[in-house]
């Protein structure tokens, strides 16, 4: 006998679920992947400032806007933004429209530049502080996973010793998360294997 079996749902995070497309699909392709370009290095660190305050899903919605409006995330083009162009980028309703956020993303970049030319890439500077591999958490709920950590607290201070702004440890450990430094996905979740193996 037929009958027409639905493929079972992948158990995931409990932070993405009952959510829309465009989170659920970062969750399940971008979130905890090891990242090794610059560009999206960078594109994380204007985003996650900009989340300060908000929710992610807040500058998700917003994130191809952040793309077109930051120069597709050049680390070069934002740092030679002057006043005129973070006058416009108040005037920009596809982004977060709040000055010091704006003004921190083209201070940031400027560094950014710096530790590039200190390190010979971003990537090399950063991976520094979990000994160049991602750490792998093992975390049964939401509940478990911390807003911060001594990594977090490490690499935070040396970023705002170089003169980052909206650099806090909660803010990097965020930017740790999404870059793949910190395996945070929940055991029971599909990814969590699937990034272990």
């Amino acid at each position: 006998m037929c009958t027409d079996k639905q493929p079972a749902t992948p158990s995931r995070c409990a932070w993405c679920a009952n959510s829309f497309a465009a989170y659920v699909r970062y969750h399940d392709e971008e979130w905890g992947v090891p990242v090794h370009n610059d560009r999206q290095h960078f594109e994380f660190l204007i985003l996650e400032g900009a989340q300060a305050g908000l929710s992610w899903a807040t500058i998700l919605k917003r994130r191809a806007a952040y793309r077109q409006a930051f120069a597709a995330f050049d680390p070069q083009q934002v740092a030679a933004f002057d006043e005129q162009c973070i006058a416009a980028l108040m005037q920009n309703a596809g982004i977060v429209r709040n000055r010091l956020k704006i003004e921190a993303a083209v201070t940031n970049a400027r560094h950014f530049l710096e530790v590039q030319q200190a390190f010979g890439s971003f990537d090399n500077y950063i991976w520094r502080f979990v000994d160049g591999q991602p750490i792998v958490n093992a975390w049964h709920s939401a509940a478990e996973v911390p807003a911060t950590s001594p990594q977090s607290d490490a690499l935070s201070k040396d970023l705002r010793q170089r003169g980052f702004k909206f650099a806090g440890s909660t803010i990097m450990y965020a930017h740790m998360q999404a870059c793949g430094l910190v395996n945070d996905h929940e055991v029971g979740c599909f990814r969590y294997r699937e990034l272990t193996q």
